[in-house]
């Protein structure tokens, strides 16, 4: 009774601690493990069949930030993450996703070890996704999918270019 007392003072007090669910005392904390990215495709995507017959794709995404350095220049950086699409998805990604579209994606990091050709080890940090939404195609300002009025027209495929992800990297079991 005493520590459920406490709790709701230092909750009144705190009040944000409540809402969110945060250790406090005895309550119970919760874990999340979920990635938000709005970012453009690198390359085409690669798609592969596991040998039970699961589809599965494989995309590479930047995202941009821009910030000012010590000097007060202001400077742009990129971040490239690793996405993995499974089954219907993989699918969708197949169809509709290509090099340079913009794309909204949720899902949760996880991390992988595979051993190169030298046998030494090699690390990954794969984005699960488990949810997808196309934005539109390249560039600042895109996501509506027409341009200056005009209904945006479909590039051609490109050729495949090398892959975003090195051979070795692959860990599915095929």
């Amino acid at each position: 009774m005493i520590a459920a007392a406490r709790a709701m003072d230092a909750s009144a007090a705190r009040p944000y601690l409540a809402r969110t669910n945060l250790s406090l005392g005895n309550v119970m904390a919760r874990s999340l493990n979920k990635v938000l990215l709005i970012g453009n495709v690198g390359a085409e995507p690669e798609i592969k069949t596991t040998g039970g017959g699961t589809r599965v794709a494989k995309v590479s995404l930047a995202t941009n930030r821009t910030f000012n350095d010590r000097s007060g220049q202001q400077q742009e950086k990129t971040e490239w993450h690793r996405l993995t699409f499974w089954d219907k998805l993989a699918e969708l990604v197949e169809q509709y996703v290509h090099k340079g579209d913009r794309i909204y994606v949720e899902g949760r990091l996880e991390y992988s070890q595979t051993e190169d050709q030298q046998g030494q080890p090699r690390y990954w940090t794969d984005i699960v996704v488990r949810e997808m939404v196309l934005l539109g195609g390249s560039g600042p300002g895109s996501g509506g999918g027409t341009e200056g009025g005009r209904p945006q027209q479909r590039r051609q495929p490109t050729p495949p270019t090398a892959s975003p992800f090195e051979a070795e990297d692959d860990d599915l079991p095929f």
